[in-house]
């Protein structure tokens, strides 16, 4: 009886963890991932307790991003279709929500110190992320400094959250927090300009076999979302905001429409404005990089950012 009962509680356990697990198997570029390896140069944990250390980690990002989908109204991920979308919205928040717990349950069973770490950082993150869709659904274009602030929080914070809870095990105490500030606003703005005109250079673009797919189901989500990025808050302030604006608030998946509105970026500068705006933040990460010792590994994950210059 007693086995019937664990198994029972162990198929409740796969069954309600469906649409996490399915979100575990699409592949992205995993730079987060990456960045957390590169700055291991810095504070130098054993591989095993790392990877024990980003399976905790791993919890709460896809948590975040299974919500994220849903807030967003995505319907896709990289080439597959976003989890909510097979296994409805209601199943999806739940198993969300349980990965969360899960992953603060094994977090506190590190430290208290580790728990508390997560709930700090990640509860400025969805702060952040409140803010944005706030200003989204009641179609608010904030200034280009609140955006960046707002960045600091969402962005920025979950890139301190993942370094301040690695760095609990380790024994460098080094504060990295401009570094992370400068990494998080650029990971967000160069994603942002990647949406738009290079999508390439997106996180979850798949292998060349499945570009065409992606291509056409991703081409320019953000306008579709409604979304406010640096390019549009840019744009309003030229005599092609208006146009961009009316195009944003009807949400549309028009594709050519929704070129149109990129070739008016471009024309109002906005585009331009944002590429500048990521080789100061390329400047200012490898200027940070070199004063905190140099970091070969975190130099290489710029290089690869800049590939949106091709």
């Amino acid at each position: 009886m007693a086995d019937q009962k664990e198994n029972s509680e162990l198929f409740f356990e796969k069954e309600l963890l469906s649409p996490y697990n399915y979100f575990l198997q699409i592949k992205g570029k995993q730079l987060r991932i990456k960045i957390v390896f590169a700055f291991n140069h810095w504070l130098q944990l054993p591989t095993e307790k790392l990877r024990e250390l980003l399976d905790i980690l791993n919890m709460i990002y896809v948590s975040y991003f299974l919500c994220d989908d849903i807030q967003d109204g995505s319907n896709i991920r990289g080439v597959s279709p976003a989890a909510h979308c097979i296994y409805g919205v209601p199943l999806t928040i739940n198993a969300s929500i349980q990965a969360l717990l899960l992953g603060l349950e094994r977090a506190s069973n590190l430290s208290s110190e580790a728990c508390k770490v997560i709930i700090e950082e990640y509860l400025e993150v969805i702060r952040g992320q409140g803010i944005e869709i706030y200003w989204r659904d009641n179609f608010i274009c904030p200034t280009e400094e609140q955006f960046r602030k707002m960045l600091e929080r969402k962005s920025c914070r979950f890139v301190m959250l993942i370094i301040r809870f690695i760095q609990l095990f380790s024994k460098n105490k080094t504060d990295y927090t401009k570094l992370v500030v400068i990494l998080g606003t650029y990971l967000q703005i160069h994603d942002d300009y990647c949406n738009l005109n290079h999508q390439k250079g997106l996180e979850l673009w798949p292998e060349s076999e499945d570009e065409k797919a992606c291509t056409e189901t991703r081409f320019c989500e953000d306008i579709t979302e409604g979304k406010f990025t640096l390019p549009i808050i840019h744009a309003m302030k030229t005599p092609y905001g208006e146009q961009i604006l009316n195009i944003l608030r009807q949400r549309t998946r028009d594709v050519d429409l929704k070129r149109h509105c990129v070739s008016l970026l471009e024309k109002a500068g906005s585009l331009q404005y944002t590429r500048d705006a990521m080789n100061e933040l390329d400047r200012e990460a490898r200027a940070e990089i070199t004063r905190l010792g140099g970091n070969s590994m975190l130099e290489a994950i710029l290089d690869q950012f800049l590939e949106w210059q091709t």
